[in-house]
């Protein structure tokens, strides 16, 4: 153990796992004597939570609900919503949605009586505090945001991600249901899904992978794996929900100690420069960053095989081959194209996309392989 590096890992201070747990929200709320909230929420799921809406106002709670993050949030989006959160002056912001929606709502929590400006804050480990109670219940099986020290916003400026990670984005309360995302989409349960498939494989073949986390991240590769297909195909299927809901949330807790890397900071220019949703740019990238990797981690790719579902081979560089093929098998069951042509990406626009991908530092030192710019053209033109 005396050569490990060292691991820090920032939990919420409650969290509930299972079928109609969010309904403790109000009694949750009402013991932390909050009489004013924010939700920040999406339109498909507001049938979902009247009844959760009632029994807030039933408690003499005001609910300000707000549903204007459609799609991956840019900084005028986060300014125009402080604006109204200020107004409404919550004792609590609640986010109930998909990452992008529960990224918002955690920085909201952390700006409302901040005297320091989102640009001060972008980084790691920048945000000096909080002062307002933050609750978070994913709607999608994909982010792990809920529980992780991280959120995302495009800086519309120059069109890039830009991170905010800080241990004061950990949300107080966190509430996992399942039935949440019953509602959702096949095409969106498979790319939030399959976002979480690589959060774990990432964390797992980290370079600074910590055992601790390796718990996590295989059970998590292993829940996802065996149940996706299954939650896209049938999407009333609660057993199958509630699996890869259990792997996502795994997911979110490596984001923090080690985090993602090359897959996700080759996407980034995916989202930023065509709009492509953040968790199907990381699966069309998977199979063809395993590909580059696995020489420098061999074992561990083939562990995490294995966890996909395969059978042990003669050695375990085929062993990590047939992994990659795993992945391609799933992601093709789940309906999620193949190639970056298959999503109109032209492929003229490689070289300034590997341009973007090369800044994107904090995630590519994660990498098991170091990646060069002349890596990154290489994998987009195998991803093309």
């Amino acid at each position: 153990m005396s050569n490990l590096q060292n691991l820090t890992i920032h939990f919420p201070r409650k969290l509930t796992f299972g079928n109609g747990s969010i309904s403790a929200l109000a009694d949750d709320l009402q013991g932390l004597g909050c009489t004013k909230v924010l939700i920040v929420t999406i339109k498909p799921i507001l049938n979902q939570l009247a009844n959760l809406i009632a029994d807030m106002e039933s408690k003499n709670i005001k609910v300000h609900i707000n549903t204007d993050i459609e799609q991956e949030p840019g900084y005028n989006d986060f300014e125009k919503l402080m604006l109204i959160a200020a107004q409404a002056d919550p004792d609590a912001v609640i986010g109930i949605g998909g990452g992008s929606v529960l990224d918002v709502a955690k920085l909201v929590a952390a700006q409302l009586n901040n005297t320091q400006s989102l640009n001060e804050i972008v980084g790691i480990g920048l945000l000096k505090g909080r002062t307002k109670t933050l609750i978070c219940a994913p709607a999608t099986s994909g982010t792990g945001s809920e529980v992780s020290p991280n959120a995302i916003l495009v800086d519309d400026s120059d069109h890039q991600k830009k991170g905010i990670i800080s241990p004061f984005l950990v949300p107080d309360i966190v509430y996992v249901d399942p039935l949440l995302s019953m509602s959702v989409p096949p095409h969106i349960t498979a790319a939030t899904g399959l976002d979480a498939l690589i959060h774990c494989i990432e964390a797992y073949t980290n370079k600074f992978a910590h055992p601790f986390i390796d718990m996590y991240a295989i059970e998590g590769i292993r829940l996802i794996a065996a149940n996706i297909v299954q939650a896209v195909k049938n999407g009333a299927d609660e057993h199958a929900r509630s699996q890869v809901s259990m792997g996502s949330l795994l997911g979110g807790f490596c984001l923090g100690p080690v985090n993602t890397a090359a897959v996700h900071a080759l996407s980034y220019p995916l989202g930023s420069s065509f709009n492509l949703a953040h968790g199907l740019s990381n699966a069309l990238l998977l199979p063809y960053v395993m590909e580059f990797n696995y020489p420098s981690a061999v074992n561990k790719y083939a562990q995490v095989a294995i966890a996909l579902g395969c059978e042990p081979q003669a050695t375990d560089e085929l062993t990590a081959k047939a992994g990659i093929a795993k992945i391609e098998e799933i992601t093709a069951l789940c309906g999620i194209p193949a190639r970056l042509r298959d999503v109109q990406i032209p492929q003229t626009a490689i070289p300034e996309m590997a341009v973007n991908a090369m800044k994107i530092t904090r995630l590519l030192k994660n990498n098991p392989r170091e990646v060069t710019y002349a890596d990154a053209v290489d994998i987009y033109n195998a991803a093309y």
